[in-house]
């Protein structure tokens, strides 16, 4: 069994004990047989894996073999999925968070039917709602280890579609082309949030970007649709896994400016909080920084004005040629404490 996760790619990964690690990539094991898409930072992969166990009330590999479902009457809430992970895998997660559990730490388990929910007809919010694994895949999950169980696996679920699958078809239907400063070609899903960052790299950029190099572009349905690691690390970035990277990431040799571009479209733009906990990432790298909050058009702009970080740069793709600076003691560029 291949390792999906190794401890050089997560910090948090790599502090627990190796009984946890390979607990966790054994749950990732079982989740690629049964079909869940495995394209995600390592973090997020981690995340996943332990929503799963704590849906299936397994701490530890021998638990597999009795491994809980739905049927058994067990559920977890999502506090108490924060609970259970805190205690058994070496988490920190805040109590806080308990609404991440649902939107991101098992949004395609549910969405694949792996994991069911125990009053699926109740409110999204409604904190009473627990968490457990399909029967379909809990006696599955149970004979895990048994002789040609991958086999039995794909004769067990022959009629059902994997997610990965689903997935793969719907974003194949239909792609932006985006050109790269370089020359080179990127294909994006359909959105206005990818259309935003196509009209970055081939508006922005060649405006602004001083001959800049698109490092990093992460698609909707692609968190590493482009990424130049190595000239990242040698610009000492901050670690690439992390779920804090920006939309886009360009640098200019010649200024030796990085730019961290945010595409907002919904969410997202530098805002106060946001600009501190990028410059609390990039304390160590080697190059200047360039914040830039982007939009499609000026209306967009006007929902989020009030919340934009003094010190950050502000473009919108229906006035290409134009820039809104906020404040500071220059126009585009760096700004030193």
């Amino acid at each position: 069994m291949k390792p999906y996760i190794s401890p050089e790619e997560s910090k948090t990964f790599k502090e627990k004990p190796i009984e946890i690690q390979e607990l966790i990539n054994t749950a990732l094991y079982i989740l690629d047989c049964f079909g869940i898409p495995l394209e995600a930072t390592p973090r997020r992969l981690e995340r996943t894996a332990i929503a799963f166990l704590a849906s299936s009330n397994i701490k530890k590999i021998a638990d597999i073999k009795n491994a809980k479902d739905l049927n058994s009457g067990y559920s977890l809430k999502t506090r108490e999925i924060i609970t259970f992970v805190n205690e058994h895998f070496n988490e920190t997660i805040s109590p806080g968070s308990y609404d991440d559990i649902r939107r991101k730490d098992l949004k395609l388990l549910t969405i694949a039917e792996v994991v069911l929910q125990s009053s699926p007809n109740s409110a999204t919010n409604d904190s009473t709602r627990g968490y457990s694994l399909n029967p379909t895949y809990g006696e599955l999950v149970r004979s895990f280890g048994s002789p040609n169980w991958e086999q039995t696996v794909a004769e067990r679920l022959k009629d059902i579609e994997p997610l990965s699958q689903k997935l793969k078809r719907e974003r194949t239907i239909s792609k932006v082309d985006v050109t790269l400063p370089s020359g080179g070609h990127l294909s994006c899903s359909i959105g206005e949030h990818n259309d935003l960052q196509k009209a970055i790299i081939e508006e922005f950029l060649p405006r602004y970007g001083h001959g800049a190099e698109v490092l990093y572009v992460g698609d909707t349905s692609d968190k590493y649709l482009y990424l130049e690691k190595e000239k990242l690390e040698q610009l000492r970035f901050f670690e690439i896994s992390h779920e804090e990277l920006p939309d886009v990431i360009a640098y200019s040799k010649k200024k030796n400016w990085l730019y961290l571009i945010e595409a907002v479209h919904s969410s997202g733009p530098i805002n106060e909080i946001r600009l501190l906990q990028l410059q609390k990432l990039t304390k160590d790298c080697t190059a200047d920084i360039v914040y830039i909050t982007a939009f499609l058009n000026r209306q967009k702009f006007r929902q989020f004005m009030t919340e934009i970080a003094w010190e950050t740069e502000v473009w919108t793709a229906d006035n290409p040629d134009h820039l809104v600076h906020f404040n500071g003691d220059k126009f585009l560029g760096p700004y030193s404490k």
